[in-house]
């Protein structure tokens, strides 16, 4: 199915991949709906970086709200379901929201999306629902391991979905994307973490464990994973994991993040930053077989050039002010 003309929902689209995924759509000629979070000061979070947003339609709400879901989705060829709190340290402090949105909220999308007859469902997973590997590449059968209350959630929130599809009929692909960066992306994650700590002037970078392996993706590749599986008729029923089929660990990722800054800050582990010993998934690399035989996916963006293209964002003032580097955001 080509998404040309189709009435696309992406859900999450203020936030950093549903963004970036929303400008995609566009430019393959979706007519897309595009939901922000609601908030008071009606502010459509990334969505208003993008350079078609006079091309799309914008709604504010939220999926905890069934009745306000069913209406968002109504008259819709396809979802995305990007929506979704993500950060692994806050589920720590927090759990009962993750389950609030990440498994009540899917819940009400699949089921507005069963009543509404959407033609395809993808649904976003996570590689942290695999936990650390027990082999490696991962591929779409290793155990789901629930090391972090988010990782939990969705884990639950993946069993809905496919239940829906063997339940229901409702044509649904779970698109695993594992750890996707490039601009915009939140100040939880590592690469902005260490990008804004040195563009910042930070003398040392305060990180976390240092030793742990994982999967990077360019959000551009990501993007273009969920599109391709939205088209592949043979990926309905299936879940898919969306990767580079390479692992890095996160000290090697500083050093190279150094080169490409030109830095030679110290880097400190800060205790506060380190994940609980049984709760930190020490290894994540993707198998992308699967994806590859039902797309013919390829990576097409490098880590270095990745890396390049995000500092080359940050770099400019007006978006490494949006960033509160000398602050640990959970």
């Amino acid at each position: 199915m080509r998404m040309a003309g189709k009435i696309v929902l992406v859900t999450g689209a203020d936030g950093f991949i549903g963004s970036h995924l929303t400008e995609m759509l566009v430019r393959s000629g979706a007519r897309v709906r595009a939901l922000s979070l609601y908030n008071s000061f009606n502010s459509w979070g990334w969505l208003e970086d993008i350079d078609c947003l006079d091309r799309i339609e914008v709604t504010s709400g939220d999926i905890r709200d069934p009745h306000f879901v069913k209406s968002v989705t109504k008259g819709v060829d396809t979802v995305f379901h990007l929506a979704a709190l993500i950060a692994i340290p806050y589920s720590y402090v927090a759990p009962e929201s993750y389950v609030s949105v990440n498994v009540s909220g899917t819940l009400n999308l699949l089921q507005a999306a069963r009543e509404a007859g959407v033609s395809r469902f993808l649904h976003t997973s996570t590689s942290e629902v695999y936990g650390t590997a027990r082999f490696v590449p991962i591929h779409e059968g290793h155990p789901l391991q629930a090391q972090s209350p988010y990782s939990a959630t969705k884990i639950a929130a993946d069993a809905l979905a496919y239940s829906y599809f063997s339940a229901f009929g409702l044509p649904v692909t779970i698109v695993r994307p594992f750890n996707t960066y490039g601009p915009r992306q939140s100040a939880r994650a590592v690469i902005p973490t260490v990008m804004t700590q040195i563009l910042s002037g930070q003398r040392a970078i305060r990180l976390g464990s240092l030793h742990p392996t994982r999967d990077f993706n360019y959000v551009e590749d990501t993007c273009r994973g969920f599109l391709q599986l939205a088209e592949c008729d043979a990926a309905v029923g299936e879940t898919v994991n969306v990767g580079s089929n390479h692992e890095i660990s996160i000290g090697d990722l500083v050093g190279m993040i150094q080169e490409v800054l030109g830095s030679k800050a110290a880097v400190e582990s800060e205790d506060q930053r380190v994940r609980p010993e049984r709760s930190e998934v020490e290894r994540l690399w993707c198998d992308n077989t699967r994806v590859r035989a039902l797309t013919r996916f390829e990576p097409q963006i490098p880590l270095r050039m990745g890396l390049e293209r995000t500092a080359a964002w940050l770099r400019r003032p007006e978006n490494l002010r949006k960033y509160k580097a000398d602050i640990y955001n959970v």
